[in-house]
């Protein structure tokens, strides 16, 4: 089944429901037993969880030649490396650090299709450390444009983020700035384009997932 056919869009990300209904739960357990301060501060912490959570919708305006960011948060790195899982090839590695009062639903970046997807156990470093790309928990997937451009994404978990979501498998045709997965509570993605591309954005720019255009095809 193809995974858009079992996510009709609500504003809030499902895999966050368990989360606020849990906290919410606590929350009303301990204002019944009448702890005051103590039920405020769990409404906030109840009402952070649904924030983290948030799914906007995001209107992508991208060219087809344009690639539009994966995530919402701060670009910490644009340098050129080897991709290291799929193509080993010299790439453009656009790093995208989210704190936990960013969007956490990530998006496909160019219109292609799924070559691949890897998942790979890991460690738990903070997500805004070099370590991280290396050594964590992450999820790869593999892309690749209807003119033969291979994209890279990954999904990186960091010290908080213990569950990454990747809805799509491979083989599966999807859509620039379509939502594909997301991380929990903190985390960074990890794009790599070709090295012919022109970068659109550098190290500490703002970039909105599905609506910033972080570099274009030659």
């Amino acid at each position: 089944m193809d995974f858009r056919q079992k996510r009709c869009h609500i504003p809030f990300a499902r895999e966050g429901i368990p989360y606020v209904v849990g906290a919410a739960f606590v929350t009303v357990i301990v204002a019944i037993l009448g702890h005051g301060l103590l039920t405020w501060g769990l409404t906030v912490v109840t009402l952070l969880i649904g924030h983290f959570f948030r799914d906007p919708e995001r209107i992508v305006t991208a060219g087809p030649t344009e690639i539009v960011s994966p995530a919402d948060g701060t670009v910490i790195a644009a340098e050129l490396c080897e991709e290291p899982q799929f193509t080993h090839r010299t790439c453009w590695k656009i790093s995208i650090f989210m704190t936990v009062l960013n969007v956490h639903v990530n998006r496909i970046p160019v219109t292609g299709t799924v070559r691949a997807v890897y998942y790979q156990e890991g460690k738990f470093f903070a997500a805004n450390r070099l370590q991280a790309s290396r050594s964590n928990e992450q999820n790869w997937l593999w892309l690749q444009t209807d003119v033969g451009n291979d994209i890279v994404v990954t999904q990186v978990a960091g010290w908080i983020a213990r569950r990454i979501v990747c809805w799509p498998i491979a083989g599966e045709r999807v859509l620039g700035g379509e939502r594909f997965g997301l991380i929990r509570f903190g985390s960074r993605l990890d794009l790599y384009v070709p090295e012919s591309c022109r970068l659109r954005v550098k190290k500490g720019d703002r970039v909105i997932g599905g609506g910033s255009i972080v570099c274009q095809l030659d």
